[in-house]
């Protein structure tokens, strides 16, 4: 199993002064270090790489005999074209294969508060991805739209048909989609057809005042069935590389017992809120989920290490 560079959130470009954790300047160094720890590969941003340090990342790649995928934003318009074909020709010079993007980097819950929004939002995300089909196209390399807690999967299924193209993809998200009230195992029977990556994670929830928390847990203690997962993406594609995204920080608020949630949703409380909500009921995490607020700097550095050591752990017997 490969390693999400948001599993080192703390750790990437840390200025924290610890002699045990010390902060990944750069790719390399956090290739380099998830190899020490037994990864397989990496998934890592690809901006600001210059042609030469893309050759340096592939050099160290195949000398650990490690996978790449890039992480990428997608060009807002005709003017970002340029840099976007400038990052996918870095990101395939250094050997990946594949390009994770997100349409949005917060969560639809806490960015839109209109379905107008969310409809200005959706029309904005299809007009980046058709700009980016082009440049696919030229490089040979495909673009996996991750479920970021914006789309529902039946939304996501609908814009990559509708956009039609062999290098658009999935990059297929265990957990996220929780907070849209989704089972998770359905999500991931939706989405496995048409992922080309993986974030693998496994989830906590916790009943609050508003709805409920939502935490990612090492793998094997949450409620995602992580194998049946695993098994369902590689009969699609026996390619697929899986990555883990453990992300070490305090439970986020899914408030959907409040009105505002709703906004951007067509659909309201109904059979599938209640399905899902006794989903949390019964399957509430035993203990206190994760948290790093409680922590100084060198304690989150080491909580967000031991998770992902765990995980590895797990994955070695599951994977």
């Amino acid at each position: 199993m490969g390693i999400v560079v948001h599993s080192y959130g703390a750790r990437w470009h840390s200025k924290v002064e610890s002699e045990v954790y010390p902060g990944f300047k750069d790719s390399i160094e956090f290739m380099n270090h998830c190899h020490q720890i037994g990864a397989g590969g990496i998934q890592v941003g690809v901006n600001g790489w210059q042609n030469d340090f893309a050759k340096k990342v592939r050099d160290q790649r195949e000398n650990l005999g490690m996978y790449l995928e890039g992480s990428i934003g997608l060009p807002k318009g005709k003017e970002e074209v340029p840099a976007f074909d400038s990052e996918v020709k870095s990101a395939k010079e250094a050997g990946a294969k594949v390009l994770r993007t997100a349409c949005l980097s917060g969560r639809r819950y806490e960015n839109f508060h209109s379905a107008d929004e969310f409809q200005a939002f959706k029309s904005q995300a299809i007009q980046s991805i058709r700009l980016a089909i082009p440049i696919l196209e030229k490089h040979k390399i495909r673009l996996a739209v991750e479920n970021h807690k914006d789309w529902k999967a039946a939304e996501l299924v609908a814009i990559i048909r509708d956009v039609n193209s062999q290098w658009l993809g999935v990059t297929l998200d265990f957990g996220n989609n929780i907070s849209l009230l989704e089972d998770p195992n359905e999500v991931i029977k939706t989405l496995a057809p048409l992922a080309f990556s993986t974030h693998i994670k496994d989830m906590g929830v916790k009943k609050y005042a508003d709805g409920f928390l939502l935490s990612e847990v090492p793998l094997g203690e949450g409620i995602v069935d992580l194998k049946a997962g695993v098994n369902l993406c590689r009969k699609y594609n026996p390619n697929i590389t899986f990555s883990l995204e453990m992300i070490t920080r305090d439970p986020l608020k899914i408030p959907c017992l409040t009105d505002e949630y709703w906004a951007t949703f067509d659909e309201k409380k109904g059979a599938e809120f209640e399905k899902v909500m006794a989903m949390i009921e019964k399957n509430e995490f035993k203990s206190q989920l994760p948290s790093t607020s409680n922590l100084d700097s060198e304690g989150r550095l080491d909580l967000e290490e031991a998770n992902v050591l765990e995980c590895l752990k797990y994955s070695r017997k599951m994977i």
